[in-house]
């Protein structure tokens, strides 16, 4: 097992305590967790690429524990009525999709490699910045005169939901098109 491996693990098993911490409003508690989480996967690709530890199961089991923490975040934060359920729906959906079309292109026999395209890089980064910028919100109400925090609370989620969401459609449309052109090609 490499480092980066085990790093990858490690964050999946924070994933539950994160959510736990959450739903019991400890906010402050699931944003550290939530922090770790991420600085952890800077630090496995770093010590991937740094001392070329990739592997195989890395390429699955990064993204695998990035999907996780953030699907999961995506939920419960739409369950505590912290995010919008449509959001969260468009989330889901599509990373359903995609794992749709791996299983389908592997059942075709035209299995797809696993490679982010920018787009979906963006999209990630801009998952992690509502999730993040809304614990954070939640986690500091003592620090920050509540009608500033309720309408920077509001005005988070709305603008960055409209971001997530477009961000979201353009890279399932860009996936959906790769899709295409690989099992047209196969």
């Amino acid at each position: 097992m490499t480092i980066p491996n085990f790093i990858s693990i490690m964050r999946l098993l924070l994933v539950p305590l994160i959510i736990y911490t959450m739903l019991i409003g400890f906010y402050s508690w699931a944003l550290v967790l939530f922090l770790i989480a991420g600085i952890s996967d800077a630090v496995d690709g770093y010590i991937a690429r740094k001392f070329n530890q990739g592997s195989e199961l890395g390429t699955y089991l990064d993204p695998l524990a990035d999907k996780v923490l953030l699907v999961s975040s995506f939920i419960v934060l739409t369950y505590l009525g912290h995010l919008p359920l449509w959001l969260t729906i468009l989330v889901v959906s599509r990373d359903v999709l995609i794992i749709a079309g791996v299983l389908l292109a592997f059942i075709m026999e035209k299995p797809v490699e696993m490679q982010p395209i920018m787009i979906s890089k963006v999209n990630t980064a801009a998952q992690i910045i509502i999730v993040l910028a809304d614990l954070v919100l939640l986690a500091m109400p003592a620090f920050i005169p509540m009608f500033i925090s309720d309408n920077l609370h509001s005005t988070l989620i709305i603008f960055g939901s409209i971001a997530v969401a477009c961000f979201t459609c353009i890279s399932t449309i860009a996936y959906t098109i790769e899709w295409v052109r690989h099992i047209s090609e196969s």
